[in-house]
């Protein structure tokens, strides 16, 4: 038995900067830092982070006025800012850069008279943020069944927007279906998904086809994780979702050859080279690289953690 190792996998540059911040926050003050939601969506990273001092919350009445309060890498909407505010809350926004960036073109479309449509996945923490930039303006679309119940938009001008951890060929069917419903519908100039969640998908798509089982590590929690399995499924390969090591079951190899193995966004290394380990341990005996991109993407870190970094 072989396994096939896909790259680029694992931590993309959002969740490096999102974990340094919390990381460099704790330096500064020590313990507790308050974060909103959980920072990235995997267990380990969350769990790694609380025995350091990080008490994550979705509720800031639990956290004390005038403390250190960091906003996770999903962002948040306005009313979450000014919640913070009023608490007089020391504020680290450790939002990924490319979700600002779809936050900010909300407006952008607004102020041009654009109706927008967004498409993402219902009561994710990342859609809820930007959903909140402009409450009850965006038409939330999830799946290609959501179409047909769509009010007309009273704009003459359509486009629409994604949440950024999305699987590309789903989300692809929506857009033709919103389309097919409302021809004038303009594709944004940009793509939304980020670069990292495309990357992953891609070679996902190199390896599925080679393999008999696909093994997906990472948090049940996060979207572009369950977006990988997905298109792994796809493909034809038997595919699972998993957290670690610990979670692979002779059910989950039975009669396979080959077993392709990935990480989301925001799963560390270190599980995936457990994951590997373990299956050493169970008959593989070659490990092979597919790696079908070169990442070298990094984002600086927030203003506000620089000036305090300055003023200490």
């Amino acid at each position: 038995m072989k396994a096939l190792l896909a790259g680029p996998r694992g931590f993309c540059a959002g969740v490096d900067r999102a974990i340094e911040v919390v990381e460099q926050v704790l330096a500064l003050f020590g313990p507790p830092v308050y974060v909103r939601h959980e920072i990235v969506h995997n267990e380990h990273v969350v769990e790694e982070l609380r025995r350091k001092g990080a008490v994550f919350t979705d509720d800031l009445g639990d956290v004390p006025e005038g403390s250190v309060l960091i906003f996770s890498a999903h962002g948040v909407s306005p009313a979450v800012r000014a919640e913070a505010a009023a608490r007089r809350l020391k504020v680290i926004d450790a939002t990924c850069p490319l979700v600002t960036k779809i936050h900010l073109e909300v407006h952008k479309f607004l102020r041009r008279g654009y109706g927008i449509f967004y498409i993402g996945h219902k009561g994710h923490v990342e859609t809820e943020g930007t959903l909140g930039e402009a409450p009850g303006r965006l038409h939330l679309v999830c799946d290609v069944a959501d179409v047909a119940a769509l009010p007309e938009p009273a704009e003459e001008r359509l486009i629409y927007l994604t949440q950024t951890t999305l699987s590309i060929d789903e989300t692809a069917g929506i857009v033709r279906a919103l389309k097919a419903r409302f021809p004038r519908l303009e594709d944004p100039p940009t793509g939304d998904i980020c670069y990292a969640t495309q990357n992953r998908q891609d070679a996902i798509k190199v390896i599925a086809p080679q393999s008999d089982v696909v093994l997906v590590i990472g948090s049940q929690t996060s979207s572009n994780t369950k977006s990988l399995r997905q298109v792994a499924e796809s493909l034809g390969a038997r595919a699972f979702l998993i957290g670690g090591a610990g979670d692979i079951t002779d059910a989950m190899l039975a009669g396979a050859h080959t077993v392709g193995v990935t990480s989301g966004a925001s799963a560390p290394e270190e599980q995936v080279q457990g994951v590997l380990a373990e299956l050493r341990r169970r008959g593989v005996e070659r490990i092979e690289d597919v790696t079908v991109r070169e990442e070298n993407v990094a984002f600086v870190l927030p203003r506000e953690l620089v000036q305090l970094k300055m003023a200490s």
